[in-house]
């Protein structure tokens, strides 16, 4: 297969509280942050990245946690992933977000 999982997208109200949370957890290093978001990455280059994302809402019914598949083949992975039930959610330039048949949301992007 040609896809990986590249980063874990965490959505939060509060980006001071999760980035000590998930530091804390892993013991990640922040890479870079703004203010609407935070990347923290495995000091070891062994796990992948978290990306901490301010979100206005709180949970509702959109998933907080997404997993972010990268492949150097994003048409490709695309439609294999539709022919195994997923569907499109919305496509972005360089990027698309799909849904499992359970309608979980994650990313398919270039990488």
């Amino acid at each position: 297969m040609g896809i990986r999982i590249g980063n874990i997208g965490i959505d939060t109200n509060d980006l001071g509280r999760s980035v000590a949370f998930w530091q804390n957890v892993t013991g990640y290093k922040v890479s870079s942050s703004g203010d609407d978001s935070t990347y923290l990455e495995d000091p070891e280059s062994n796990g992948v990245g978290l990306s901490l994302l301010v979100v206005p809402e709180g949970k509702q019914g959109k998933n907080r946690l997404h997993l972010d598949l990268f492949t150097p083949d994003l048409p490709g992975e695309i439609a294999r992933l539709k022919g195994l039930g997923a569907t499109e959610v919305k496509a972005h330039d360089g990027w698309t977000v799909l849904a499992d048949p359970d309608g979980n949301q994650f990313c398919v992007c270039e990488g």
